[in-house]
């Protein structure tokens, strides 16, 4: 892999997730999102080595890159081009009953959103896609053209905490019985006309929380989260460390309150970890992950 494609993923927290893991020399631990391996890598460098990794990851673009990455390690991994949401299958294909911890970092990678054709952003027209597995049928396409403006603004509302997302919804039925809405810059400039220009924030586009909702639609990412914990929690080893990175405050409410109510979890710490100032100036999509850590009770 050529230095530039190993330097596209910055793993995010990557010293405090070392920490909070509590490695195990020898020990067995899974990365559930894997990305480009950043942190795999770094938890693989960490001395004294542990045994294995398990890296999931359902994008086939990152997996490759990620298994490159990761090629000087030899047998000490294991990547499985799969969503976290298959832990326990793919976990006893591979012959393994039991963990000493588990890392997930839930946000987009940069690969995902740099590349046009992915559909995840919009700073360049691309088709919108938004699927993090290419081989799943449905894309944001598809819910922007079938959902009715109801179920488009519950969307919009819910999983983009979208103030606007009933008139925006109007706006976007309205529009697309013109002509179908199949690109980023057709939808992104339907959301800034849809809302008022007192409403458009100062920092950050004005269809960034509409894109967000989007993307968690078409991944199933909320219902995603709780299932992971809660089947992680039946191969984690007592005392084994869970690490969650999240980045918006959705995934985050859902992390603390099954790390609070799930009697298999002890939250490690009250409030999440965050990043220091220069790993922001560094890394600035860092700049709104909160780590949370939980040990297996």
């Amino acid at each position: 892999m050529a230095q530039g494609q190993r330097d596209v993923h910055v793993p995010v927290l990557r010293d405090a997730v070392l920490k909070g893991l509590e490695l195990q020399p020898g020990g067995v631990y899974v990365d559930a999102t894997l990305g480009l391996g950043g942190h795999a890598e770094a938890i693989l460098r960490f001395m004294p080595p542990v045994g294995r990794l398990i890296g999931f990851e359902w994008d086939a673009d990152a997996a490759a890159m990620a298994a490159e990455r990761l090629a000087v390690f030899g047998g000490r991994f294991d990547i499985v081009p799969a969503s976290y949401v298959d832990l326990i299958p793919e976990l006893d294909r591979l012959g393994i009953k039991e963990v000493d911890g588990l890392i997930a970092d839930l946000g987009v990678s940069s690969l995902q959103l740099d590349r046009a054709d992915r559909g995840f952003g919009f700073k360049n027209d691309s088709a919108l896609d938004m699927r993090m597995d290419r081989s799943r049928p449905v894309t944001a396409v598809a819910l922007v053209a079938r959902l009715s403006e109801e179920e488009l603004a519950d969307i919009f509302y819910y999983y983009g905490e979208e103030q606007q997302a009933r008139r925006i919804a109007r706006f976007l039925v309205q529009a697309r019985a013109e002509e179908p809405v199949v690109t980023t810059g057709r939808l992104a400039a339907i959301v800034a006309a849809a809302v008022p220009r007192r409403y458009h924030p100062p920092k950050v586009h004005v269809a960034t929380k509409v894109f967000q909702a989007l993307r968690i639609a078409v991944n199933q990412e909320l219902d995603n989260v709780t299932r992971l914990l809660t089947e992680a929690s039946t191969v984690l080893l007592s005392g084994a460390r869970v690490c969650m990175i999240t980045f918006h405050s959705l995934e985050d409410r859902i992390v603390k309150q099954v790390f609070a109510r799930n009697p298999a979890y002890a939250a490690v710490s009250r409030r999440p970890i965050k990043p220091a100032p220069e790993e922001i100036e560094r890394n600035p999509r860092a700049r709104s992950a909160k780590l949370r850590i939980a040990a297996r009770t």
